[in-house]
């Protein structure tokens, strides 16, 4: 870890990235700033807000035209009220305005290589994300710290329950960024916050450079999102922004070495520690189970031959039937980032007690006839779908939908590493078939029934909830007593349903029904 505070990632990425000097907090001078806002969405809408009470220039243009979506119709009114030119429509997004621009900001959405951001960088236009905007619009004295999650999977999970065990420890705390609640509506919230959980995913750390946090983690990294960034090894290098100037501690999974390694190469401010955490017996400067309890190896005096303990796996589990390793990866992590940030024992302790986890993230729906039913609509990749099915010993699993550019070789890995487990699987969805071939490569003896086969139902044109039904149905029939019926993807929603949210409840809708009715 290089203590060089003053480094970045690259150095070309910083020679144009200042706009106006001083732009470091929300009362420096951005009266006239002529800024080009990326996006009409929940971000752009933010940035645009927050520029414009501060007198920038603004535009906002958006590949939707007017009358396409209903929200962003309504954002361009309130928009126009404050003086912000707003273009609707694909013909303002294909370069940049005849007008001078002094600064793009983008939503996380837009690619890199888009037409209009491509020619922002070769005129030398700075381009900022709604990250580095949310950043330079702290309060100039006294603002609220930020502690930073990413991950391929688990960082909305871990970013709630470590915002949960700030509020346990008496703090004012929200979770933002990714999670939902944009960044800068958290950091320009009229009470101001304590102290903010920000959850970062690859495409909102691509466009960042400046921020600097107490601490930060990143749980995993596989390949996931590849069509956007281009390849593993620059989606590789936006997670390992998550590290940058940390302060405190680099939080790292030990049983993902590529997650140290980006600790390792981190430019952070000197004295900062490397934490791991661990499902195993935690070592010095780790947090782990010894075990049924969360020990912490790292934020005690005296670690050479103690740890504090943090809870127990019963504080986690709840009244659920079992508890997932990744879930329990997730806590650790959390405590990870809040014992950095000073809380005690019992905080983490009461916030993990206290935490339930959003829906559609191995959320249990149903047990009927001694088959459980689990919606893990979440794990929208191979990556996450693994660790989803990991977590049970017996299972008929539905999958599919589109891959996002998802390998063969990732899909051939997620089978060999699940397949003892499989008692079944049921597709559905766009590629289908593409997971069809890998179980046929390497779990030829599990059967498949394929949804989008079936003479009573066309995927392509049947609605997703009619869909449903017809899975569920299937899935059942095909499970015994102690097997679990997995909705776990490894694919996103968007070929189907509204989002992957949608999807989990058209299965949950689907299973109840099922239950209610005649059976077999």
């Amino acid at each position: 870890m290089n203590g060089d505070l003053t480094g970045r990632p690259d150095e070309a990425d910083s020679n144009d990235y200042e706009p106006r000097p001083g732009l470091t907090h929300r009362d420096a001078d951005w009266s006239g700033l002529r800024v080009l806002v990326a996006g009409l969405a929940v971000s752009g809408f933010a940035a645009a807000d927050a520029l414009a009470e501060r007198g920038a220039v603004v535009t906002v243009v958006d590949g939707k035209g007017a009358g396409e979506s209903q929200a962003n119709d309504e954002r361009a009114d309130i928009l126009d009220i404050l003086g912000v030119t707003v273009r609707q429509g694909e013909e303002h997004t294909a370069g940049m305005p005849a007008e001078d621009v002094d600064l793009v900001v983008t939503s996380p959405g837009w690619r890199p290589d888009q037409p209009m951001l491509l020619e922002a960088a070769a005129r030398g236009i700075p381009v900022w994300g709604e990250v580095e905007l949310a950043w330079r619009m702290r309060a100039k004295n006294g603002a609220a710290p930020w502690l930073t999650v990413t991950g391929t999977n688990g960082k909305t999970t871990t970013v709630n329950m470590l915002a949960s065990i700030l509020r346990a420890a008496g703090l004012r705390a929200t979770s933002a960024g990714n999670v939902g609640t944009p960044i800068l509506e958290a950091v320009l919230h009229p009470q101001p916050f304590d102290v903010i959980a920000v959850e970062l995913s690859s495409f909102q750390l691509h466009w960042q450079r400046s921020v600097s946090p107490v601490a930060s983690a990143c749980l995993n990294v596989a390949p996931d999102h590849l069509d956007w960034h281009g390849s593993f090894e620059e989606y590789l290098r936006a997670k390992g922004r998550v590290y940058q100037h940390t302060h405190i501690a680099c939080v790292y999974n030990v049983a993902d070495p590529l997650t140290e390694q980006l600790v390792m190469e981190a430019e952070v401010v000197e004295g900062c520690r490397a934490i791991g955490f661990t499902l195993g017996v935690p070592a010095i400067s780790m947090l782990g189970l010894v075990d049924d309890v969360l020990a912490d190896r790292a934020f005690v005096e005296t670690r050479q031959n103690s740890a504090a303990e943090l809870g127990t796996l019963r504080d986690l589990q709840g009244d659920a039937p079992s508890i997932a390793p990744h879930y329990v990866a997730n806590a650790l992590a959390a405590a990870a980032l809040a014992r950095a940030y000073g809380v005690g024992p019992l905080s983490v302790r009461d916030g993990l007690r206290s935490f339930r986890p959003d829906p559609h993230r191995i959320a249990d729906v149903e047990t009927v006839d001694g088959i459980r039913f689990v919606n893990d609509s979440k794990a929208t990749n191979p990556h996450a779908a693994s660790a989803s099915l990991r977590s049970f010993d017996n299972v008929v699993w539905i999958a599919g939908g589109l891959l996002k550019g998802a390998t063969e070789a990732q899909l051939d890995e997620l089978v060999t590493s699940v397949r003892d487990r499989l008692r079944a699987v049921v597709l559905l969805g766009a590629d289908r078939m593409r997971i069809a071939e890998a179980l046929a490569r390497h779990a030829p003896d599990v059967p498949v029934v394929d949804v989008g086969s079936s003479e009573t139902v066309d995927v392509t044109f049947s609605p997703g909830v009619d869909v449903m039904d017809d899975v569920v149905a299937r899935a059942a029939a095909l499970a015994v007593a102690g097997d679990v019926v997995l909705l776990a993807p490894a694919a996103a929603s968007m070929d189907m349903f509204a989002n992957y949210g949608a999807r989990g409840d058209a299965f949950e809708a689907a299973v109840r029904r099922w239950a209610e009715g005649p059976r077999r």
